[in-house]
């Protein structure tokens, strides 16, 4: 079979959200052509295998390309997310995707997609269900949206051993479940168990028959944080300064923690349990309160082995049945942590350069990528913040993002990339503040006065912590 020969600027492996938010600001902000090369049917990346019920957990407004808005401007007037922003259910995600590649990179003319196609290194890539080959010679830069990929109940394969007879399932299978079990045994304590517990309280099932194995207990952010309009400044902006203080004044880690969470910045479903993990997951005041409702919370550690009487866990077992049905929530949201130059000669590996926004940080990664012509000053302005798994991590994505806030300030081209940029969120809301709005005015010199020795702080407990 003949190998058609293929050329372009960039050749982008993936077409997941951060795909999609590089190409759309390089279509924007350049004139090159583009390649993209994904294995999924359609564009998406890991949204193509979520489970039916999943939802953004940040507003939507942060959410998708910088050209395209995703939310509908409307606030949740029903549910656990009632009076805040919408949050988009995985359909309409994907069906945003697939029109912004369908109504504008396609017909721009200088966007190739390659769905269904295996990319296998130095410019060559198959089709997985023809077989044609294709080369993409001479190209500009490669660019590995792959690196961050996410894992998803659905495909992940668990770390412990699931013996005959017992009732597993990942939570993409729960809206199929028919018949009552004699209970529920949700596995894992993230982002994707709180959907499932939420998922069953939503549908009427009693609290008492769900048991919750939580290898660790997480701390969590507010939803009502991240509101993206003026009606939540006190919230959103006065979380930031409540931060920035928290830590400046702070005496230990420990008491950092403490002072968080009484500010409001951080939550937490046990407050008898200090957390040792943060991925970032937020949450609702109400989803919280639901939360608590579920009392058979197992603390034991991992589970190594689920048998059709048994769960044997790192640090003892639980009782269970062939009748109980067991909930695969364990897989991790990114499977690679490790930290990597994002330009390095030919290739640009997009990270997060913000923290919680990855799609954000694929925009502003684009428009560096545009604006500037080396790589030294490129990775300047796009120094990684690492994504996080303990809470310790949180010192460090910090400490990283305060950092890279601060080297952002200095250039006034990026600032105004900022405030036009929709996915950036609060620039706009900061530059509308009146002079004359007292309330508003002190919250921004409350995160002014602590900024700096908050840092100062956040590398003491960097030293401390290694």
């Amino acid at each position: 079979m003949a190998t058609t020969q293929l050329e372009a600027d960039y050749l982008v492996i993936g077409a997941g959200a951060v795909a999609l938010a590089f190409v759309d600001v390089i279509l924007n902000e350049t004139n090159a052509s583009v390649i993209i090369v994904d294995r999924e049917h359609k564009p998406g990346g890991h949204w193509n295998h979520a489970y039916p019920f999943v939802t953004l957990h940040q507003p939507s407004a942060f959410y998708g390309v910088s050209s395209k808005e995703l939310s509908k401007g409307l606030k949740d007037e029903v549910g656990l997310n009632k009076g805040l922003n919408e949050l988009a259910s995985g359909a309409e995600i994907k069906a945003y995707f697939d029109d912004v590649m369908r109504e504008y990179f396609l017909p721009s003319g200088r966007v190739h997609y390659f769905p269904m196609c295996d990319y296998t290194g130095d410019g060559q890539f198959h089709n997985l269900l023809t077989g044609a080959q294709y080369s993409v010679t001479n190209y500009k830069k490669l660019v590995d949206t792959t690196y961050l990929k996410s894992a998803v109940p659905s495909t992940h394969t668990p770390n412990f051993t699931v013996h005959e007879g017992v009732k597993f399932m990942p939570l993409n299978n729960l809206p199929s479940v028919k018949h009552k079990p004699a209970g529920f045994v949700v596995i894992g304590g993230g982002k994707t168990g709180i959907d499932a517990c939420l998922w069953l309280l939503e549908h009427k099932v009693d609290p008492d028959d769900i048991t919750w194995i939580m290898p660790r207990d997480a701390w969590l952010l507010d939803r009502r944080n991240t509101q993206p309009s003026m009606e939540f400044f006190k919230y959103s902006l006065g979380a930031q300064a409540n931060q920035v203080e928290s830590i400046a004044r702070s005496t230990s880690i420990e008491d950092m923690f403490l002072r968080l969470e009484e500010t409001g910045v951080f939550l937490r479903i046990d407050q008898e349990v200090m957390p040792c993990m943060f991925h970032g997951a937020t949450i609702s005041q109400l989803e919280l309160a639901e939360l608590r409702r579920i009392k058979n919370v197992v603390r034991k550690g991992r589970v190594t082995d689920i048998f059709a009487d048994k769960i044997v866990l790192q640090e003892g077992e639980i009782q269970t049945s062939s009748e109980h049905i067991h909930v695969d929530c364990s897989a991790s949201a990114l499977t690679n942590l490790t930290i990597k130059p994002i330009f390095e000669d030919k290739l640009i590996t997009p990270q997060t350069v913000r923290s919680y926004q990855p799609v954000f940080s694929a925009a502003f990664i684009a428009h560096i990528e545009a604006t500037y012509p080396d790589n030294e000053t490129k990775n300047k302005l796009c120094q990684v913040v690492p994504l996080p798994n303990t809470d310790m991590d949180w010192i460090r994505l910090t400490a990283a993002f305060l950092m890279n806030q601060h080297i952002w300030s200095q250039y006034p081209e990026i600032r105004e990339w900022l405030l036009n940029n929709r996915l950036d969120g609060f620039s706009q809301l900061v530059k509308s503040v009146s002079q004359d709005d007292h309330e508003k005015m002190a919250i921004l010199m409350r995160m002014r006065e602590s900024a700096k020795p908050a840092m100062a702080k956040l590398q003491q407990y960097l030293a401390q912590i290694g």
